[in-house]
């Protein structure tokens, strides 16, 4: 859940919220977007699939992009979810027409922290149990192809005749993929018992969210270019040390047939019976973090206003949305909606996680540091933003004051949210803001480095103008990966910065605005499939764990179907 309630107040959940909504038929949704019934693949009554010949270039051109992000969130979140979602009901109320493009929620957090991932309050996509539960089974089916290859893997390494490809199993680098927060999966040994169960060696877990096959089919644009991107794959190396690749196993084509139905995209609606189109979610940290090029390229095919989101805050986020999803789709927004809240400015400004809570002036005036420079970042990218202040109940009325009096001082454009509480009447003052924006055409993207520079100017040019760093320094393992990259040939390729979404810096303890510190890559891991190189800056976690409590301890069913527990 993305907002949180003080005591006194009491709402209904957001499951409660949406099991008592009335949701029309999918037919009904597809023809508020011209889609006729017998165009859609449908999932019951209330989810369709999209096929992708309704993608027209020459529509998409002339729709209007709007990227939600944020500040550098607190550890609970700050709502970019419910506000892309408020945001698009808000956007229909004043009689535009609208979809929301967002990604597809993971188990793993489902039944770990969040109990739910789909919106919040009054501003959801439902069938709210569905998406959050299996949904359509793309993720299952990205789970399946990535499990493949490594079955492929192993399978070669063990026959010493026919293909073998002469695979030193010291590196391969592709791990198996499950959807589920399980720690105990993240270091393992495989092919143990002897002669027939293969030729042990050290790999692990991630989730499927952190598959490179989830990072793919979010670039791929159709059935062919996602084949040819699988195949692309680094998997390791060869004895003699020559790279090792998905297509010398013969794996793209059984790959991408699992992928046939996982490529369409997912039609489902809000609770104001608004359409929304859920496809993909690939992590924010060490990949794209955003929705498929595919479904973005749908909803700009279809509707005139696409709302759509990327992960975490504007440096990590919208930072890949712009350089990676942007470069690659031939893509860009009209506008950057930045979401704040109360509690992440006065975290940022130095109030305890216990006390954000408690008004707090003077931690919140300190943390609108942290605002200022995402509002900036935006700004070099050649992009207008507008902030969205999205409004809790333990919010009082001198803190939403003192924030929005200081963002218009500081001649940016900003909104008091009420979505979460209101649905889009309480995102109609966003809405207007943003619309008024669009039609001001100051949108003139362009992107902080080109893909001919070197791969230390690329890292550079993001460290220093987006995180404020002085510089970079690169490990000796990092060093190692670098002449990797240039002879592979890798270095035109964009880079996807891993690191702590906390911070601007590469420590989540450095909060606000940091100066004075430098960014350290401490490896390099290669996307080669998916286009792009993925600098390390710490520790990165691909197998997250369970809480001490997990939210999956309140998740329950009734004997008539009915779900409950999902917050």
């Amino acid at each position: 859940m993305e907002n949180t309630t003080v005591e006194s107040v009491k709402v209904p959940s957001d499951i409660e919220i949406a099991q008592a909504a009335k949701l029309q038929h999918i037919n009904e949704i597809a023809i508020k977007l011209g889609i006729a019934a017998d165009q859609l693949e449908h999932y019951g009554k209330y989810k369709a699939k999209l096929p992708l010949n309704l993608i027209n270039p020459t529509k998409a051109a002339n729709s209007n992009l709007i990227l939600v992000t944020a500040i550098n969130p607190t550890p609970a979140g700050e709502g970019k979810t419910t506000t892309t979602i408020g945001l698009t009901e808000g956007l229909n109320r004043i009689g535009k027409q609208a979809t929301a493009v967002l990604r597809e929620p993971s188990l793993g957090p489902v039944f770990g922290v969040k109990g739910g991932a789909a919106g919040g309050g009054y501003s959801q996509v439902v069938p709210m149990e569905d998406i959050n539960l299996h949904f359509t089974g793309d993720f299952s089916a990205i789970e399946k192809a990535n499990n493949l290859l490594a079955a492929l893997i192993d399978n070669n390494i063990q026959n010493k005749e026919g293909n073998n490809l002469g695979i030193d199993p010291r590196t391969v680098v592709w791990k198996r993929v499950m959807d589920m927060n399980d720690r105990a999966l993240r270091n393992i040994i495989v092919a143990l018992g002897g002669k027939q169960g293969g030729m042990p060696r050290e790999t692990g877990f991630n989730i499927t969210a952190a598959s490179e096959i989830m990072a793919i089919l979010c670039l791929s644009s159709n059935l062919e270019d996602l084949k040819t991107k699988i195949g692309d794959i680094y998997i390791g190396d060869t004895y003699g040390g020559k790279p090792v690749y998905a297509k010398q196993l013969n794996a793209q084509g059984s790959m991408a047939a699992l992928l046939k139905d996982a490529i369409m995209p997912n039609l489902v609606q809000t609770l104001e019976g608004n359409p929304a189109i859920i496809h993909g979610g690939p992590f924010a940290n060490i990949a794209q973090g955003t929705n498929t090029l595919i479904a973005t390229k749908m909803g700009m095919s279809l509707s005139d206003y696409v709302v759509t989101e990327a992960g975490f805050g504007a440096d990590l986020g919208a930072e890949k949305f712009l350089h990676i999803k942007c470069g690659y789709g031939n893509i860009a927004p009209k506008v950057v909606v930045i979401v704040a809240t109360i509690r992440a400015l006065k975290y940022h400004g130095g109030a305890a996680m216990d006390s954000l809570k408690t008004e707090n002036l003077e931690a919140l005036k300190n943390g609108m540091a942290n605002l200022e420079q995402h509002i900036s970042n935006i700004g070099k990218f050649g992009l207008p933003a507008v902030v969205a202040v999205n409004k809790f109940f333990s919010d009082t009325q001198a803190e939403l004051d003192m924030v929005y009096n200081h963002v218009k001082s500081i001649g940016a454009k900003v909104a008091i949210c009420e979505g979460w509480e209101k649905g889009g009447a309480g995102m109609e003052d966003l809405a207007n803001e943003v619309t008024e924006t669009i039609a001001l055409n100051q949108s003139n993207f362009k992107p902080l480095y080109t893909l001919e520079d070197s791969v230390e100017q690329k890292i550079e040019a993001i460290a220093k103008y987006i995180y404020g760093a002085d510089g970079v320094d690169y490990a000796a393992k990092a060093q190692t990966g670098l002449k990797k990259i240039y002879r592979l040939g890798m270095d035109k390729l964009p880079v996807c910065m891993a690191k702590t979404q906390y911070s601007f810096s590469d420590n989540p303890k450095l909060l606000g605005r940091p100066k004075g510190f430098r960014i350290t890559v401490r490896e390099f891991e290669f996307a080669a499939g998916a286009g792009f190189l993925i600098p390390i800056c710490g520790d990165m976690m691909r197998m997250p764990g369970l809480p001490q409590v997990p939210a999956a301890e309140a998740i329950d069913i009734d004997a008539d179907g009915l779900i409950g527990g999902l917050f």
